[in-house]
């Protein structure tokens, strides 16, 4: 997919993100429009993955570690053609299988259920050791919040992949600066988060994470590392793409109403028509 076309896609994923969260009146619209973009990248370039085949053995993985960012993933999926992009719409409604985090039983595409922050990565790493010890070629992507890195257990895991030379896990650092209570340096800050990583034993990339060119850049770097994990630390803009939303800490956690919701459609319909007149 050219460049053209992964920016009209990542258009019409924010536009479901904010669909899905004003429909539930609830859920986390901020973090997932920040990491849009590397979504967007993941599933229609990067990955080797199939819809009609969301279970098959070779497929490479992607753990939303940050699994509050699932009106993300969700709207990915969607446009990727795992489930209607209707159902975005019945987002944390009774009875919907789009809960508030990802839920790998129920909908198609999720390789691992996630929410507790911390976790995701633990998982994606054991998922890379599997790969190691049977031979088998898949990759594994996990995205993690730079709130979500203050958890101890990513350090953890951080560890056992840098120590068994784990090359076939990337992870993704969604670097927009704010959490739930503010900016990440006040709330408990993980700086310099490429250093850490450094640290690890990683092969350390950064990034504008909402930049296609630096993101294709980045991947196609990571697939030429040997006997290192990868980590690329992507600078993003919570909210991207929705104006009143970009840089607000309040939209951590928040679900526009009726009139906001308007605001922002009309935010992502104009870049939609910049982008075909292009």
């Amino acid at each position: 997919m050219d460049k053209q076309a992964l920016l009209k896609t990542a258009n019409e994923v924010r536009k479901g993100i904010l669909t899905a969260v004003h429909s539930a009146k609830s859920g986390h619209p901020g973090g997932s429009l920040s990491a849009a973009d590397i979504m967007t990248y993941l599933y229609f370039e990067e990955m080797n993955v199939d819809p009609k085949d969301p279970k098959k053995a070779d497929r490479d993985r992607f753990v939303l570690s940050k699994g509050h960012a699932a009106p993300g993933l969700y709207s990915t999926l969607a446009q990727k053609g795992y489930f209607p992009v209707e159902d975005l719409k019945t987002l944390r409604h009774v009875g919907s299988y789009l809960q508030g985090h990802p839920d790998m039983k129920h909908i198609p595409g999720v390789d691992m259920s996630a929410g507790s922050l911390g976790q995701g990565i633990s998982a994606a790493v054991g998922m890379a050791i599997s790969a190691k010890l049977s031979g088998d070629t898949y990759r594994v992507y996990t995205m993690l919040g730079d709130g979500e890195i203050q958890e101890g257990q990513v350090w953890e895991a951080a560890m056992l992949a840098g120590s068994r030379h784990l090359d076939n896990l990337v992870a993704i650092v969604d670097n927009n600066n704010l959490q739930i209570d503010g900016t990440i340096e006040e709330v408990n800050s993980p700086y310099p988060i490429d250093k850490k990583f450094e640290a690890f034993n990683f092969h350390v990339i950064n990034i504008n994470g909402n930049d296609f060119d630096e993101i294709d850049a980045a991947f196609k770097e990571a697939k030429t590392v040997k006997g290192k994990p990868v980590a690329i630390i992507a600078k993003t803009v919570k909210g991207k793409g929705v104006s009143y939303m970009e840089n607000q800490v309040g939209w951590h956690g928040s679900a526009p109403n009726d009139e906001q919701y308007e605001i922002g459609m009309k935010d992502l319909e104009k870049a939609g028509e910049a982008l075909c007149q292009k």
